[in-house]
């Protein structure tokens, strides 16, 4: 028998793909051109309709920080346990962290508490 493949999108079928009522749809404007400032917070989301700076599937869903820009991509620091890894990803992968994201989990719990 011959080997099964490993290639880059290897056991994406269910992770990257699109529901049944976004297939064909095409991100807004405002996501695609979107600039991000150095040190800004990012998060991952692979839109699988674009194949070029797609980063790994395993960074999917990952917070990271903006750390350069190289052409229309941005460098992205993420992350992956005690490491950190350096990513380049075009805009189309990149969605920008919400504001509420950057509350404290004590003041965020005290608040629904009370």
């Amino acid at each position: 028998m011959v080997k099964a493949p490993r290639g880059y999108r290897h056991r994406t079928r269910k992770l990257l793909r699109k529901h049944v009522r976004e297939k064909g749809a095409v991100p807004k404007l405002s996501v695609l051109l979107r600039e991000y400032k150095v040190g800004e917070k990012v998060v991952i989301k692979i839109d699988p309709s674009f194949h070029y700076g797609m980063p790994h599937r395993r960074y999917h869903g990952l917070t990271g920080t903006v750390v350069g820009k190289r052409g229309r991509a941005y460098i992205i620091e993420v992350r992956l346990g005690r490491k950190k890894k350096t990513l380049i990803v075009t805009p189309e992968h990149l969605r920008p962290l919400p504001p509420e994201a950057f509350t404290p989990k004590a003041k965020a719990e005290s608040g629904a508490q009370g």
